[in-house]
């Protein structure tokens, strides 16, 4: 079994009013059943963000972990669907954030926060 909880960076796409996706990378925590990111400080267009609008608007979400690796055999990737919501300040949140990212120690993210609880994985690896 592939663990990503170490990986540093996921893929979350999001659905749009559309019906097209939309993915963004993120930065995650995963404790159990539920992953969790935020919106931070680094640079962005706007903070009225397309993925925060897609959740209000579909929650179903699906997140992509993967490690790369010259080495064929090395390779993994671990995909997480569920459904997401969002909330302005998560405690919890927050301290798995900030102990798996330094810079969310020095800049802690304002949110919001984007909880995804996972109702199934499929992972793949060589």
């Amino acid at each position: 079994m592939v663990n990503p909880v170490d990986a540093r960076v996921a893929r979350l796409a999001t659905v749009g009013a559309d019906g097209r996706p939309h993915v963004v990378p993120i930065c995650f925590a995963l404790d159990g059943d539920t992953l969790y990111t935020a919106v931070d400080e680094k640079p962005k267009a706007t903070r009225r963000l397309r993925r925060l609008a897609n959740i209000e608007a579909d929650p179903r979400v699906e997140v992509v972990i993967d490690h790369w690796d010259e080495d064929w055999s090395r390779l993994w990737w671990v995909r997480l669907s569920g459904e997401a919501r969002i909330v302005e300040h998560d405690a919890r949140a927050l301290e798995l954030l900030q102990a798996k990212y330094p810079q969310y120690r020095d800049q802690p993210p304002a949110g919001p926060f984007i909880l995804v609880t996972i109702r199934r994985r499929s992972e793949w690896r060589t």
